[in-house]
């Protein structure tokens, strides 16, 4: 997995600084006060981690503090509605995987609104582990998929952020990928609780995030089982973690993209000073390009249309995927995206 998106990267990159050049001509932002930037997730899940790694390097650009809020609840939809409804001045921002700001409007957490209510930032790349308390029953996936299949499935807890979280989205997809079956989420604030109470025995699994289960994984808590891949993960100081498709060859798999997002409407020379940024500092940053490679994400900047396009492999599964499970409150078309072909709809 991590050598496919790192071609797509590499072979975008071109394209992305030589539209950071452009925007860089642009007049320049000097904000004058702080800038509120809301994690709608609980602290220590993969929106918290590396939101608090880029947020000092914006900082450090911009010349003022940009302090990092958790508000958490529905599934993300509180805090994000917090920023649709704030000022448009360029001072509230959001961070998020871009599948839940882009599908929002399809589970009915919110409406009207879809991925082109947004500026773009996109920093790494991250994929959903399946993993159990490290003295489970369950010793690979194959043993796990078994139990889900049978009468008893319907009574395993699996531990999430909620339904339209990561982990929540990955369980239902498995369960739809499988045939189907039952299971019983718990939820939790964020990806990292998720997988702190699965390693103290409080859920049964956990579908969280590789960068919310790698130091408890490390530190031999939980049994990672398998990666939402088709390319095992490698993880240093643990085994690596087989690929989903090694039990469900047909399973379709898109990598989900992380990162910070402005509301549209804000001035052009915000969004032409983060663009010059992104291209100049996030897109070169040792600091979040160690922090994927210590927790299991792949480094993966990008903003603006290259951002939006490279989103929408994972936004259109989503969308699509919700209906399959009956999760859908509107149906996909609304946000511009055909299930039957699993395309998005050309735009008028």
């Amino acid at each position: 997995m991590k050598q496919s998106l790192l071609r797509v990267v590499l072979a975008s990159s071109t394209a992305v600084f030589a539209l950071g050049a452009t925007m860089a001509m642009g007049q320049e932002w000097k904000p004058d006060r702080p800038i509120n930037l809301i994690v709608p997730w609980g602290a220590g899940g993969s929106t918290d981690q590396v939101t608090r790694v880029t947020a000092p390097i914006l900082a450090e650009a911009l010349g003022v503090e940009v302090v990092v809020v958790n508000q958490p609840g529905a599934s993300g939809a509180i805090g994000t509605q917090e920023v649709l409804n704030a000022e448009r001045d360029g001072y509230t921002w959001t961070a998020n995987a871009i599948a839940n700001n882009a599908t929002y409007s399809v589970t009915g957490l919110l409406e009207n609104t879809n991925i082109d209510d947004w500026h773009i930032y996109l920093s790494v790349a991250n994929v959903p582990v399946v993993s159990v308390p490290m003295d489970s029953q369950f010793k690979d996936f194959g043993e796990l998929l078994a139990a889900f299949q049978s009468d008893a499935g319907s009574g395993i807890s699996v531990a999430t952020a909620g339904i339209t979280s990561s982990g929540g989205t990955a369980i239902g997809a498995l369960s739809g990928a499988a045939g189907g079956f039952d299971y019983n989420m718990i939820t939790y604030d964020g990806g990292g609780p998720a997988a702190i109470a699965t390693a103290a025995g409080e859920a049964m699994v956990t579908t969280q995030l590789a960068v919310e289960q790698t130091e408890l994984i490390r530190g031999g808590r939980l049994r990672a089982l398998a990666v939402l891949s088709n390319q095992p993960l490698v993880i240093e100081g643990a085994e690596p973690i087989p690929p989903i498709t090694n039990w469900l060859p047909d399973m379709e798999l898109a990598p989900d993209y992380f990162g910070i997002f402005v509301p549209k409407g804000v001035p052009a020379e915000v969004v032409a000073t983060l663009d010059k940024i992104w291209a100049e500092k996030v897109s070169t940053s040792e600091a979040v390009k160690t922090y994927a490679e210590t927790f299991g994400a792949v480094f993966a900047p990008s903003y603006g249309e290259e951002a939006r396009a490279l989103a929408m492999p994972v936004v259109i599964l989503e969308a699509c995927d919700s209906v399959g499970r009956g999760e859908a409150v509107n149906d996909p078309s609304t946000i511009g995206i055909d299930c039957e072909t699993r395309t998005e709809m050309a735009k008028n």
